[in-house]
């Protein structure tokens, strides 16, 4: 996760007004610093820390959209602007299944806005931007080198994430922004890759920008997306050498309830075998909404053992936002 401190790009991969069509220095000025502080003893502060730093990026209306692992559970936001002013903000909504979270900043704000673009007609080797607060100096002008499949080890999966190189080094948030200079993502994480050359290639992968379209009204009237959801199990988990192996458990969570282990290897979801780690998660899913029984068998140095785990919603564990 990244935290903001007395840095600046390199140079060479900094943006330069001239190379664009669009106002360059307008858009970062849309773009917001986010930091928040989370109780102790939240669900997530073990795994995400109890206090976070990142990026959010000003949408019209005031609102400001960021990444959700910024903000779940907070009970102080700061949003930091452009013109040097800070004021708390208060969670207004959150979507675990996309990633996307909005702040109400608790101040009318007049700064620029960034309007939002379309993911879906972006295509690889287009140059983009990956705004940070402080404008062009700590912002990356980069390219997209992949759009594909992505699925994280906590029980979550983009179709088609949207992955850009060079990585910024605060990227938690950041906005993606295409030559038209619109919002086509938000980021979320930094990962290796490796080139041609063999050489480690670090990129930054991005939530797509139109998955937020059809959840936009919702997350802003009900804090939440309106559709079913998922069940959770409570399992951490990675593809390794072809197989999905269960690094850890959420603790008390369904999958531990129900017996399972570090070190197991997920063979089947309710007799289906898994092909690899997304495949595990939309097996799951496709059991039916949280509270389902989801039947796994997994491998162990004894053999295979069978599992019913009875799984639940995640967002029943996590604090509820605090309004200041």
């Amino acid at each position: 996760m990244s935290s903001l401190g007395d840095w600046v790009v390199p140079p060479a991969v900094q943006p330069h007004a001239e190379d664009y069509d669009f106002d360059l220095e307008a858009a970062l000025s849309s773009v917001v610093g986010v930091r928040t502080l989370i109780p102790s003893d939240a669900f997530t502060a073990e795994t995400l820390g109890d206090e976070r730093h990142g990026n959010g990026v000003l949408l019209a209306g005031g609102l400001v959209l960021t990444v959700g692992y910024l903000i779940v559970e907070a009970e102080t936001i700061w949003l930091n602007f452009s013109d040097g002013s800070a004021v708390q903000g208060h969670t207004l909504g959150y979507d675990q299944q996309t990633g996307f979270a909005l702040v109400q900043p608790l101040a009318r704000m007049t700064l620029p806005h960034l309007e939002i673009g379309s993911s879906s007609d972006a295509k690889i080797d287009d140059r983009v931007v990956i705004g940070s607060p402080g404008g062009a100096e700590r912002s990356v002008a980069g390219h997209i080198v992949a759009r594909q499949e992505f699925a994280g080890y906590w029980e979550y999966v983009l179709e088609e994430a949207l992955f850009t190189a060079p990585a910024h080094p605060h990227w938690g948030g950041a906005p993606i922004i295409n030559t038209s200079g619109k919002l086509i993502g938000i980021g979320s994480l930094q990962l290796q890759a490796t080139s041609e050359a063999g050489d480690d290639l670090p990129l930054n992968m991005g939530v797509p920008i139109d998955l937020l379209v059809p959840v936009l009204d919702d997350l802003k009237k009900l804090g939440r997306a309106d559709r079913p959801v998922r069940p959770w199990l409570g399992v951490y988990s990675a593809d390794i050498e072809g197989e999905v192996v269960v690094l850890g458990l959420a603790r008390s969570g369904p999958a531990e309830l129900a017996g399972m282990d570090a070190g197991d290897i997920i063979v089947s979801v309710a007799d289906k075998k898994i092909l690899d780690l997304a495949d595990f998660y939309h097996k799951v899913w496709q059991l039916g909404d949280a509270g389902v029984e989801v039947p796994v068998t997994v491998a162990r140095e004894q053999g295979p053992v069978n599992l019913v785990i009875k799984s639940s919603d995640r967002n029943t564990l996590l604090k509820g936002p605090s309004l200041h």
